[in-house]
This record gives C-alpha cells, structure tokens and sequence, in this order.
C-alpha cells in the first residue's frame, strides 16, 4: 500500500473518532484536531479558553507534533503550567498542501503513539 493512501485511510479513521467523541460526529478538521492536541498537551483538562489562549493551544500542539521530526524540543513548563518549546531546525518552505500533508503525517503519528489508531 502506498504511504499516501496508507495516510489517507489513517487519517480518515482518526477524524471519524475525533468526530464521534468531540463534535457528535459532525466532521471536525485539522485545525480542531490541533487544538483538541494542545489541551491534551497542556494537561490541565478542558475549560473555557480566551482567545489568544487558543491560539497557544494550537502553538504547543503544533510544537509537540514536530518535536519528534527534530524541529522543536520541549524546554520547561512556565509558572502557570504552560509547555515552552524551542526551536531546533528551521521549518523548511512547504506550500499550504504540503503543510497539510505534513502536519496529517504528524498527528497522526501522535495518535498511533498514544495508542488511539
């Protein structure tokens, strides 16, 4: 089987059990399943978020997501109990598809590491 139809079938099987627990079964996207990644990461449960929270959320998911693609690594937790990551390797250029592909690999990796697909 092909890496990219092996992704696509992965990835297809994730978003459906995203969809089922987070969003009752309405489909969710990339950018949810980021953001859903971040709370996980940040350990502190669920709650009402502020915005620029938000967009911290999806900072250190996308952070942990390619740490293990040698692009960030974990640094130390602040006061508060937020993750802080440092940069180890300059992102390559990827146009918007590549990034996507990139980032699908990468969570889904997260999610076969975890155990969950």
């Amino acid at each position: 089987m092909s890496r990219d139809i092996e992704l696509k079938e992965k990835w297809e099987v994730l978003k459906s059990k995203i969809s089922m627990q987070f969003a009752d079964g309405e489909a969710v996207d990339l950018d949810a399943i980021i953001y859903l990644i971040g709370v996980q990461e940040l350990g502190q449960g669920y709650r009402k978020f502020k915005k620029d929270d938000k967009v911290d959320l999806m900072h250190i998911a996308i952070c942990r997501l390619l740490e293990p693609l040698g692009y960030y690594e974990f640094d130390f937790f602040d006061d508060d109990g937020w993750p802080h990551f440092k940069s180890k390797e300059e992102l390559p250029f990827l146009k918007a598809g590549e990034q996507s592909v990139l980032m699908k690999e990468a969570v889904v990796q997260y999610f076969v590491e975890k155990g969950v697909i």
